[in-house]
């Protein structure tokens, strides 16, 4: 026995009932927030707002022919393996001759040179720019690069470019998307288009797990934001911004350059800094005709610490960093998504909580068949949490069913809820890191360009995921 007259085991069951408490009523607030979002959503569906309407450029005057030059920025670094197929499969679908690709690159990273100028070096819509750091720097910082590169561009061709696309070196772009990007930035400075991750047959689990999360994302959450009035934060991909925006952004910055080089989520900071300046930012939803979404396609992380190294790098630039750096917003709406955002530490903490309560519950289950203890029956108040969370967490799996297997189909929308479990472990692991990695630099350690590692994709497959 030890104080208080308690033995170890009931000591372990009384621990157990305040973290069940603990874990309850904070899993009850989340998913207050999440129904919230549920019904403004299921109310733009009814109203009709919500509909994922039908674009075809072949009937709209948004021909990405029709003289106005875009450049599309595309940071490198040791993407040897994806970069090739990413520039082919970019000039095949979007042949638009005023189009320029700039590739930012590292000397000291000759196999990425390499097979960039093997598509450039037949290609004058592609201008391949060598960075003068030895990399890797950050991924803003190469952006820079490529923003001050334009700008030579520009003042020597006199022609000033009327947006910039952002993209990554893996991503496999939609034929519509540039279209659709024009069309969209007429009444606005910023656009985002969804991104869809691929479903990764050697990788059901890890690799795969992205899909849930973008669909119901890009799919709800993004849909009620834009409609709300919202900042929209960038994804990173499949972006457009107004030329005039980003020269107003870059004016506010050091070296008059847009994007903040020390950070490691430059796009979010870039979508909440436009609307922030009061600039129009937009999620757009569109089709094609043949129904295929239009949206940027690629592969994700397929290991477990590649996907908990990407993950962190979120948490730790919208969760940590954002705080400090972006502060907050008298809006309400823009307080409400903000607190959003930055939940990603609290909800790792939460669900770390509730693993620790399944496995002390384990416990006491097995100390009552052994009849060294006997569990205290649960306050009614106790019971109505867990209940209202229990049937929480039924809606939870539905909704996300419902988002998955609108874009991947049935099978893949029940591995989503499957994968549940991975997802929860996932997010606990960054939730970690990404702490440890803020105290980390609060000592003023230099971030660098934490980039996810990518594995070869054959073009051909990703053409026809959306031929």
């Amino acid at each position: 026995m030890i104080s208080g007259g308690f033995s170890p085991i009931e000591w372990l069951v009384l621990v157990e009932r305040e973290l069940l408490l603990f874990a309850g009523v904070f899993f009850l607030i989340g998913a207050l927030d999440e129904f919230a979002v549920d019904l403004a959503w299921l109310w733009l569906r009814v109203t009709g707002r919500a509909r994922t309407a039908v674009f075809d450029a072949r009937t709209r005057n948004d021909d990405p022919s029709s003289g106005e030059t875009f450049a599309v920025f595309v940071p490198a670094w040791r993407e040897e393996l994806v970069i090739g197929a990413t520039l082919r499969h970019m000039l095949h679908v979007w042949p638009d001759p005023a189009l320029r690709i700039y590739v930012g690159c590292y000397a000291n990273d000759p196999k990425t040179l390499e097979a960039a100028m093997a598509v450039a070096g037949s290609e004058d819509r592609i201008r391949l720019v060598v960075h003068e750091a030895e990399g890797p720097t950050t991924k803003a910082d190469c952006l820079n690069r490529l923003y001050l590169a334009l700008e030579t561009d520009e003042a020597r061709g006199g022609v000033r470019a009327g947006a910039v696309v952002l993209h990554d070196a893996e991503d496999m772009v939609d034929p519509a998307a540039l279209s659709l990007i024009r069309a969209s930035l007429r009444g606005a400075d910023l656009v985002q288009l969804p991104v869809l991750p691929l479903p990764q047959r050697k990788s059901r689990w890890v690799g795969s797990h992205y899909c849930e999360e973008f669909a119901e994302a890009h799919g709800k959450g993004l849909v009620v934001r834009d409609a709300l009035g919202a900042g929209i934060p960038l994804a990173g991909v499949g972006c457009g911004i107004a030329r005039g925006a980003l020269a107003r952004l870059a004016a506010l910055r050091d070296g008059n350059v847009p994007f903040a080089a020390e950070c490691l989520t430059e796009d979010y900071e870039l979508g909440l800094g436009i609307a922030t300046m009061g600039g129009h930012t937009r999620f757009v939803r569109r089709r094609a005709p043949d129904a295929r979404l239009i949206a940027t396609r690629a592969y994700f992380p397929d290991r477990l610490d590649h996907a908990v190294r990407q993950k962190t790098r979120w948490v730790f630039e919208i969760a940590f960093q954002g705080w400090d750096r972006l502060g907050w917003h008298r809006a309400p709406v823009e307080i409400w998504m903000r607190l959003r955002d930055r939940r990603g530490p609290l909800t790792a903490l939460v669900l770390a909580v509730a693993y620790a309560v399944l496995l002390l519950a384990g416990i006491g289950w097995v100390a009552g068949l052994a009849g060294v203890t006997h569990a205290a029956p649960l306050s009614p108040l106790l019971a109505s949490i867990l209940l209202a969370n229990f049937a929480s967490f039924a809606w939870r799996c539905v909704m996300r069913f419902g988002f998955t297997a609108r874009e991947y189909g049935m099978a893949e929308g029940l591995r989503a809820v499957a994968r549940i479990p991975l997802t929860n472990v996932i997010a606990i692991m960054a939730g970690r890191r990404a702490l440890f990695g803020y105290v980390r630099s609060l000592r003023g350690t230099t971030p660098r360009w934490d980039k996810t590692e990518h594995a070869a994709h054959p073009a051909l497959a990703m053409r026809e995921a959306i031929a």
